[in-house]
């Protein structure tokens, strides 16, 4: 579970109000002992599989030919028996409320059951958390519970703190950015699991005011890899073309200007560690400038 093999890193186990129980993991940079400035957090959903990718990315805070600022990660997941099942738990915690699981999701999960890449226990496991999915509380176990506890444990900035998820996760950082969520200022959609074309995701956004003077304190990036758009697998290319829609209804709200966006050479799963470091050049850097083949949308 990894709870003791990372450099710089501190293991908590969190009970949620829900009930829930969480892993998580607080890495904290290079010099950061030997300092008093307080850093801002950047919250990683998926702990379980995304620390030992993301985590060592911490040290890119010291590279001389980037700008990135310092910050301490944490990295949540599923503590105890329960981390074997992340992948199935992660649907109840990252999807929000009502979301719809489309045709194309469900002839996925029928063609790896009859293929044997997934039994029918752990088909009907994740199908049974996606009926029943719960982002909002998820997220208010972040915001007002995880948060003001490490805020009493390590030197915590007022502002500055960024949220991050990949897949799921990443529709999760979406859907958080469009609650307009504190303490958040910056988020990060990696590959965002839209993956029903009448998501939850489209009314919040027509439910968004045109030209938010708020807005631009509040910046979402989103990556998509070429091989989600362009490959083989259809219920990658339905996610790509729901991303698209999104980001067509974001300009159509005049919200263009607070969004990034960069297309990655990478697949699915290859694309996390990618995706979270081009969050980091893009939104967390000491000049706030944008790097390399990020672009605003």
């Amino acid at each position: 579970m990894l709870n003791g093999c990372l450099a710089d890193t501190e293991y908590l186990e969190v009970t949620a109000r829900s009930g829930h129980r969480y892993a998580v993991w607080v890495t904290t940079p290079p010099g950061y002992a030997e300092s008093a400035e307080p850093l801002p957090l950047i919250y990683v959903t998926d702990g379980n599989w995304a620390v030992g990718l993301t985590a060592p990315l911490i040290v890119t805070q010291a590279d001389p030919y980037l700008t990135i600022a310092p910050y301490i990660q944490v990295s949540v997941g599923y503590a105890g028996d329960e981390a074997a099942q992340w992948a199935q738990l992660r649907n109840r915690d990252l999807v929000p409320p009502g979301e719809p699981v489309g045709d194309e999701m469900r002839r996925t999960l029928t063609a790896a059951r009859d293929s044997g890449a997934m039994t029918p226990e752990h088909v009907d496991a994740y199908l049974a958390q996606l009926a029943d999915t719960h982002a909002d509380v998820f997220l208010e176990f972040l915001t007002e519970e995880l948060h003001p506890l490490l805020q009493s444990k390590f030197r915590v900035s007022e502002t500055g703190h960024g949220l991050f998820g990949y897949s799921y996760g990443g529709l999760f950082a979406l859907y958080a950015w469009l609650q307009a969520t504190s303490p958040f200022a910056t988020f990060g959609a990696g590959s965002p699991g839209v993956a029903a074309t009448d998501s939850q995701v489209f009314p919040l956004i027509a439910a968004l005011s045109n030209h938010d003077p708020a807005s631009s304190a509040r910046r979402l990036h989103v990556t998509l890899n070429e091989a989600e758009l362009f490959g083989e697998i259809p219920i990658y290319r339905e996610i790509g073309r729901n991303l698209l829609t999104v980001l067509e209804e974001l300009h159509a709200r005049g919200r263009a200007g607070d969004v990034s966006r960069a297309m990655l050479h990478e697949t699915h799963l290859t694309g996390l560690q990618a995706s979270f470091l081009s969050y980091l050049k893009t939104c967390h850097t000491r000049s706030g400038s944008i790097h390399g083949d990020d672009a605003r949308d």
